[in-house]
């Protein structure tokens, strides 16, 4: 099993039990003082160890489903009942979410909590580490941590409060959403020097030097939708500060869906910044910390071909209108799917063996209950066959077997439980190229001789056999953005930024653009009065 890094494995009794709402009401700890910790960069890694536990927290499961299930790329109805959750899938899908909507309550409490813990830890090191080169570069990391949660929470929510001071119980009002920007923007922008340009294992999970420079380069082609203002130029720049450093490649094809395994790691070229997941590392209290993706993706009936230590459930399938993308039939990236008729690993067909009336539920003759054996078929479209209303496809193989699966972030074998030790990815390499090609598209200057298309062929090659382009539009490149980061929680940012959020697939019809952000859930506003709630909720 792949060993998760330290500093996710903390002990909480470091900084004590943390509970947050962007405040953590618990006293510094007697024992961290100048003279004894912390000094050194391992001890560091000790006091540091919550804030990474905190960005862990619900980014493999709440905030998941709000990044995926809000977009084109995945749907999760009701079988029967079972997944129907208080409708928390169904608003998703839909866009009729509440205030009072499941996960958008739970995604904003931790995202408040991991920038609660960070200016906790930032608060600590300020105090108790020597003034010098390694407190500065120290803090400077810490910051990023927190600069990560702040744009979460600004592209999900919009208008968020500010709060950087530990041991401040203000209620702050929540600011524009340009103003949080611009505080991101400032903050990473002030670390950027004190930042390690170290890579791989020593920094693996960590933020270094070109994590600031992927987050800003996030930032910045989405600015125009953020701020009202374009800064395309500015994306370049960050993009190229990344490409001219050497540290990072494009996996070759051959590698591509590796980066996605289970024993995936510092080994992978492509990774800027990834969270890593170990179903023995520690949570973050509050927090699950839980990286399902095969109880979600996997058919319940496909267990054995994997060789998984528990039953999947399978209830998250994509939609056509996504599976669209992946329309190269050389592309490595197909190979991330399950559609059709399915096969074990020595090619003997998947077979079920269950009733006439287990298979259709809504088979009317007499011998419902005689055995019925087929091979299992995952068909592409989904039909709310049982009830529109609760969104029911039906508990029965028909309705189980609706939808292409993605299995990207492949299942893993070595879990006892259903947690997985597939770390995700956050920023990767293609990014960076896709994004400076993005930009230069929307007018940014191009830079060493790089062209949109040239950038996008140079991934493509590493992806596919099929001929280059010959040309490259915005168009194009959105589907090659949905076939590249497909299942990592980028597709509703950019459906946003392209101009498709508003659009229908599946059952969703709502074209409202107050959808492009959530609402401040009830529970914040219970505990904050000074905030003001989103247009349109």
């Amino acid at each position: 099993m792949k060993r998760i890094l330290t500093y996710i494995l903390f002990s909480v009794s470091v900084i004590g039990l943390l509970e947050s709402c962007h405040k953590i009401d618990v006293p510094i700890t007697s024992e961290l003082t100048p003279n004894v910790f912390p000094q050194t960069d391992a001890q560091f890694l000790q006091a540091a160890g919550p804030a990474y536990a905190a960005l862990r927290g619900n980014y493999g499961l709440d905030y998941w489903f709000m990044q995926t299930l809000s977009s084109d790329e995945a749907i999760m109805p009701a079988r029967g009942g079972n997944w129907y959750d208080n409708q928390n899938y169904r608003m998703l899908h839909y866009h009729d979410w509440t205030k009072d909507h499941g996960f958008t309550g739970a995604t904003w409490t931790w995202l408040s909590r991991l920038i609660g813990t960070t200016n906790q830890a930032l608060s600590i090191l300020g105090q108790t580490m020597p003034t010098g080169a390694t407190k500065t570069a120290s803090l400077s990391e810490l910051k990023v941590v927190r600069a990560l949660g702040y744009f979460m929470m600004m592209d999900l929510y919009g208008n968020v409060p500010l709060d950087t001071v530990y041991g401040d119980f203000t209620q702050h009002k929540n600011l524009p959403r340009a103003e949080v920007f611009n505080f991101i923007e400032k903050d990473v922008k002030a670390a950027l020097p004190y930042l390690t340009p170290t890579t791989g294992q020593p920094m693996y999970g960590r933020a270094n030097k070109y994590t600031a420079f992927a987050l800003l380069a996030k930032m910045y082609v989405n600015a125009a939708y953020y701020t009202g203002a374009d800064r395309f130029n500015d994306c370049i720049i960050a993009c190229d500060s990344i490409i001219n450093s050497g540290k990072y490649a494009l996996e070759p094809r051959s590698s591509y869906l590796k980066m996605f395994y289970p024993n995936n790691g510092p080994q992978m070229k492509e990774f800027i910044f990834a969270i890593p997941f170990d179903p023995s590392a520690t949570a973050m209290p509050n927090t699950n910390g839980f990286m399902y993706r095969a109880r979600y993706d996997v058919p319940r009936s496909m267990r054995s071909k994997y060789s998984l230590p528990y039953t999947t459930e399978g209830p998250e399938s994509t939609l056509p209108e996504f599976y669209a993308h992946f329309n190269d039939p050389n592309d490595i990236r197909n190979n991330q799917w399950l559609t059709g008729l399915q096969y074990y690993h020595n090619g003997n067909p998947v077979m079920i063996t269950t009733t006439k009336k287990g298979y259709d539920q809504t088979y009317t003759g007499s011998d419902g209950a005689a055995t019925y054996t087929f091979q299992l078929n995952l068909t592409p479209n989904i039909t709310l066959r049982q009830s529109v209303a609760t969104f029911d496809v039906g508990n029965d193989e028909i309705g189980w077997n609706m939808g292409y699966r993605n299995i990207k972030f492949y299942p893993d074998s070595t879990s006892i439980s259903r947690n997985q030790n597939n770390d995700m990815p956050l920023f990767r390499y293609s990014d960076i190229l896709l994004m400076k090609a993005e930009a230069i598209l929307r007018g940014g200057t191009p830079t060493q001789n790089q062209t949109a298309l040239s950038l996008v062929n140079d991934l493509r090659a590493q992806r596919t056999t099929s001929a280059p382009l010959t040309a490259v539009t915005l168009e194009n490149l959105y589907s090659e953005r949905s076939r590249e980061f497909a299942m990592e929680t980028w597709h509703r940012n950019d459906m946003i930024r392209f101009g498709k959020f508003e659009g229908s697939w599946g059952f969703k019809t709502d074209a409202s653009v107050n959808r492009r952000i959530f609402p401040i859930p009830t529970s914040a506003l219970t505990v904050n009065p000074n905030l003001v709630q989103n247009p349109g909720y």
